[in-house]
């Protein structure tokens, strides 16, 4: 339950600092009055996942657009874009992202990257996740503990305690010092909504708390319904996911594309690919993230099976 009710923490302030998801996919620029028709017929159809003309290969692609929204000025896409990399577990190039995150200028980009690092159960972390712990913002310090929780580390338990009790057991807590939010309901309640929410809002959170985030009316259930079926061995479930990638809420399609990274599958990549181009920060990252992450375990595939056929 503890991770579930934080990992519901960091996604929604995501959620908020996400654009909405338009009322049509990316569709290739037109020209000229077929355009203009062909726009207005776009409007009536059914969803259909996003295309563009590709000129290097998907997988340049993917690393290039998470790489460049990491670097890039804007908060909210840096913090989208690291928090994916938590989708792409033994991934040196991942965990050399996240780990320079962690000295971000902005305590959002910083959250994402502990929690990135934390998906990962990147171990050889765990040293700088500890540094993070004394972070002078909460959100941040609360998202490095509960990484280092998810790897069984005890000196996570200092931030706990010092939420519970008002300072660590050491005697130098950091998040003491800023008494208003300790002492304040409404501040703690939101700093749990901001750092315990994980990618989108997952089950164990009140369906009332959650439509305070996000108003709509049954996206956030179905959103959760999708990350639980990450798990469900069913075939029929991975088709299920990919149909949910296509919807027509942003939310519902990136829980879907995070579930079917986590499944690693890697016979619906061709599915995946085309969403790394759709508008929504959200959706697009965590595309770039699954397409990368199903196209390593494809590319292992296709190595033993070399290996098995030479013997």
């Amino acid at each position: 339950m503890k991770t579930s009710v934080f990992n519901f923490v960091f996604g929604a302030s995501l959620l908020l600092l996400a654009p909405q998801k338009p009322t049509t996919p990316a569709f290739a620029p037109q020209s000229g009055t077929q355009s203009q028709a062909q726009s207005a017929n776009v409007k009536d159809a059914p969803q259909q996942p996003p295309t563009r003309k590709a000129s290097r290969s998907p997988k340049r692609q993917a690393w290039q657009m998470l790489t460049d929204a990491a670097a890039g000025n804007k908060t909210s896409g840096r913090a989208i874009a690291i928090r994916v990399l938590g989708l792409m577990p033994n991934d040196a190039k991942a965990l050399r992202l996240a780990e320079k995150a962690l000295s971000d200028d902005k305590s959002d980009v910083r959250s994402a990257a502990a929690a990135a690092l934390g998906d990962m159960k990147a171990r050889s972390s765990i040293p700088k996740l500890r540094e993070v712990l004394d972070d002078q913002e909460p959100s941040v310090a609360l998202a490095a503990a509960h990484a280092l929780i998810l790897m069984h580390d005890g000196d996570a338990y200092e931030v706990y305690y010092e939420v519970l009790n008002g300072q660590r057991k050491s005697g130098k807590g950091l998040i003491a010092t800023q008494a208003s939010i300790l002492h304040d309901p409404k501040k703690m309640a939101e700093l749990g909504f901001e750092e315990g929410i994980g990618f989108v809002p997952f089950a164990g959170i009140g369906w009332a708390a959650i439509k305070v985030i996000k108003k709509d009316d049954s996206s956030p259930v179905r959103a959760a319904a999708a990350k639980v079926l990450a798990r469900d061995p069913d075939p029929a479930t991975t088709i299920a996911l990919v149909d949910a990638a296509g919807d027509k809420s942003w939310l519902v399609q990136a829980a879907a594309l995070e579930a079917l990274a986590t499944r690693g599958d890697p016979s619906v990549v061709d599915t995946v690919k085309p969403y790394m181009f759709d508008e929504n920060a959200i959706v697009k990252y965590t595309a770039a993230a699954t397409f990368l992450r199903l196209t390593a375990i494809k590319e292992k595939n296709q190595s033993l099976n070399t290996l098995k056929n030479k013997r």
